[in-house]
């Protein structure tokens, strides 16, 4: 398997679309970090996804991320991402 170079992107979304946005982005497959910032730029919540955690991470961390989209009117998602070649 070969691992394809990897690039950020950034999305900002309001606190009430923050789980649904972070839900599409897991579906895509190929992210491999998020990290979610507050209008200040200071990281409230960061997570790696890799194959084996994804399953096990999804409950705990949308409970976390659903109790953070009710804390913030408006947030930073920061996506890593890789381009399979």
């Amino acid at each position: 398997m070969t691992e394809g170079r990897s690039f950020t992107e950034e999305i900002k979304v309001t606190g009430d679309a923050l789980l649904t946005t972070v839900r599409k982005l897991l579906h895509q497959g190929n992210v491999r970090h998020i990290r979610i910032r507050n209008e200040d730029g200071r990281t409230l919540l960061e997570f790696p996804l890799t194959f084996g955690v994804v399953g096990t991470m999804l409950a705990p961390t949308a409970a976390a991320i659903g109790a953070l989209a009710a804390l913030v009117t408006s947030c930073t998602i920061e996506i890593e991402k890789t381009d399979a070649e």
